[in-house]
């Protein structure tokens, strides 16, 4: 039986249950805002990069120096918004990290991910392992680990 996407809204607001609300998720319309139906993959293969907010201006093109805030956490893929433990974030401080966008200063997933991103722009990261610490790790980031970054972009330098 094919449930419409209004029953399937009507179903998890009365609060059903998971298993009922995943399979009557499966025939209905992709364009919801809410957590998957299905687990996300346990292993990503190439960088993902979400807007959720768009800043103004100039645009983040290699060799530029730019601030930015940012929150890293390790990839979950059972998380709803695949964050898992975090292991390192820039607003402790509040001072952004300034780094020269394509000079290798940072893990390769942020030379690629910031790339195109305007000031006050907010973006989600998915990088796998291999864009970011590959078979090495780094401090508390075990190998082959893939991450998740929230960077906000605070500016560019001229």
């Amino acid at each position: 039986m094919k449930l419409v996407p209004f029953l399937l809204a009507t179903l998890t607001l009365l609060g059903a249950n998971s298993a009922q609300a995943q399979s009557a998720s499966e025939p209905a319309s992709t364009n919801q805002t809410a957590a998957p139906a299905s687990p996300a993959p346990l292993h990503i293969t190439k960088l993902g990069i979400t807007d959720t907010v768009v800043g103004t201006g100039e645009e983040v093109t290699n060799g530029m120096v730019v601030e930015v805030h940012y929150t890293g956490w390790l990839y979950n893929h059972k998380a709803w918004n695949l964050h898992g433990a975090q292991f390192d974030t820039s607003r402790d401080t509040g001072t952004p990290l300034q780094v020269q966008v394509g000079a290798k200063q940072v893990i390769r997933g942020w030379d690629l991910g910031l790339l195109g991103m305007k000031v006050g722009g907010k973006r989600t990261l998915l990088i796998p392992a291999y864009l970011g610490y590959s078979t090495q790790g780094s401090g508390n980031i075990p190998p082959n680990t893939h991450l998740v970054f929230d960077v906000e972009l605070v500016s560019i330098k001229k």
